[in-house]
This record gives structure tokens, sequence and C-alpha cells, in this order.
């Protein structure tokens, strides 16, 4: 078995606070990372300097049009300092809803943004100078003035062209809701990526939401969790190769978020992730270690049953 760490769940539907308990269990149970994404709850760099414990931290995927490689390179270096943590940083093309809807920000062509940014990103979070003059990323003359972090950056990727990105750019690739065998496919994207552009391949990590013993509250939020992604580029087409084609189309026509969750077949939830006896999330979190991911980042259900997901993370160690 790979790497373990969490996923802050972030649950819409669930306390906010309840993350910091998740954090907690993450580092009292000696997961290998924490893991802190944005989107629409905390801003993730003000939560990572808030949060005790000693794990290392990835921060992200930041959305690479919305956050520029200067920002997030000197929110990295200030958790960082404040912190005492090892810090990494992620990012990704986000949604048109977060992008477009909530920010008011023209969505720039993913596939450039996410390789402009990387590049910037690299040389910052090592301490240079960024000297970027790209279609989407443009900086000059920005160094860091708080310690440089370092550290691996990672991609976000689904689509061929953010994968190709990875296999040249990233030091780690990062898959979400996606089943072992698609897993597999993009661990192989990824690979031959690297190969062509000469360069060793970046190594993977899987966000695989998990719950031991889930009950209907647990099996509801999962999927809810899964109604936005449904119809976005990517996502949609992962879903779709993982046998919820008619979904997709379905989801793409427009229909209400009632109308859509009430579509949502059980199966898909635990298609795309680790559900069962604690037996059975580890089997599966085996399968994403044969399919080529180095890394397993789960994200546990928060439930009343099993507050900030607790149990399951205990389950899981024990």
């Amino acid at each position: 078995m790979g790497e373990l760490s969490v996923s802050l769940g972030l649950w819409q539907d669930r306390p906010s606070i309840e993350a910091l308990d998740t954090a907690l269990a993450a580092d009292e149970l000696g997961f290998a990372r924490l893991w802190i994404g944005e989107m629409a709850t905390y801003d993730a760099f003000a939560l990572a300097a808030a949060l005790p414990g000693r794990i290392p931290l990835v921060l992200g995927p930041f959305a690479v049009a919305v956050r520029t490689p200067v920002q997030i390179a000197i929110g990295a270096a200030t958790v960082a300092e404040l912190t005492g943590r090892t810090v990494e940083v992620a990012i990704g093309s986000s949604s048109p809803v977060v992008v477009s809807a909530w920010h008011g920000r023209a969505a720039p062509t993913p596939a450039r943004a996410l390789a402009e940014t990387a590049q910037a990103l690299r040389t910052l979070l090592d301490g240079g100078r960024a000297d970027v003059d790209g279609t989407v990323v443009r900086t000059r003359g920005y160094r860091l003035r708080a310690p440089a972090p370092g550290g691996p950056v990672t991609i976000a990727a689904f689509g061929p062209q953010a994968v190709r990105v990875a296999g040249r750019y990233a030091d780690r690739m990062v898959l979400n809701l996606l089943p072992p065998a698609v897993a597999a496919r993009l661990v192989a994207g990824v690979r031959d990526a690297a190969a062509d552009a000469g360069r060793e391949p970046p190594r993977v990590a899987a966000w695989v939401t998990a719950a031991v013993d889930p009950d209907a509250e647990a099996m509801a939020r999962l999927a809810r969790g899964v109604v936005g992604y449904l119809g976005v580029p990517g996502y949609g087409e992962a879903f779709a190769e993982a046998g919820f084609g008619d979904l997709v189309r379905f989801a793409r026509t427009g229909p209400s978020p009632r109308e859509l969750l009430a579509a949502v077949p059980e199966s898909l939830a635990a298609a795309v992730g680790a559900i069962g006896t604690a037996d059975d999330v580890r089997s599966r979190i085996a399968e994403y270690t044969a399919a080529g991911v180095d890394e397993v980042c789960l994200v546990p259900v928060a439930t009343d049953a099993d507050p900030a997901g607790r149990r399951t993370l205990a389950a899981v160690r024990s």
C-alpha cells in the first residue's frame, strides 16, 4: 500500500468548523499529509495557518484563473514560516461556476494557464525571481521575502491536455472522484507525457471519498457531493467512462440540482470512493495503489454518527 493522507471534506451541509476536528484526527492518527482544498468554505491559507498539528500540508488545488502565482507563493511561504510545517501547493482549472459565476473572471485556456502557472510557481517557491510573459500569466521582478518553502508543485488533472501538462511540469498529479480503472489510464498518460518531455514522471495522488459502515446520511451526503461535478468538463467524461454516461448527459441538459440528485444512484458514490466495512475500504485503497496511485488521500464523510469522519479514519488506520 502506498502513502495514506487525508483531505478535508469541507462538506457544505455540515458545520464548517468540523474541518478542524478532521485535521486534528489526521494528525493524531499519523497520516502522511493533510490536504486543504479551497472552493466555497474557508480560505485555504488562513485555515492552514490556524490549524494545530505537525504533519505536512498540501494547499489547493487553487484555481489558476483566480489565484496568481505570486499570491499562491506568498500564501504558501506565509503558512510555512508561521506554522513551521512543510507546506506544498496544488493548482487546477476549477469549474465555470467558480471561475466565471463566483469570481467574475474570464476562463483562460486551461492547459496554457496550468503550464504557465506551474512554471512561475516552481521558480517562486524555490526562492527565485519569476519572469514570465505568457499568454495567461505575466509576472516580473517579484521574489519571496519570507523563506521560500520549496516543495513539489502539484497539478490537478483529468482531461488529456491537463494530464500532458502535468507530465511536463508537475512534481505530482492529483486526481479526484475517479474509479481505479480510470486512475490507471491517467497514470499511464502522465507517464507517457513525462517520457515525451524527457523527465521523470510525477508522483500521482488521488482524493478518494471514504466511509466505513456508512448509514443513510452518509450515502445521501456522498450523492450530494458528486452532483456539482457531473456536468463539469473532465469530471463528466470520467464519470461516463465509469459507466454513468446517461447521467452525465442528463446533467448537461440543465436539470435543477434536486432533479439531478434524485437521479444519482448509490452505485456512483461506490464507484468513485471507498465505502463499506473497514476491510472493504482498505481493499479499495489497494486497488488505487495497484492502478499506480502513489498516495491515496482519504476524504472522510462526516455525519452525525461519525462526526468529522474520525471513526472512518481510525478504522482505516487500525
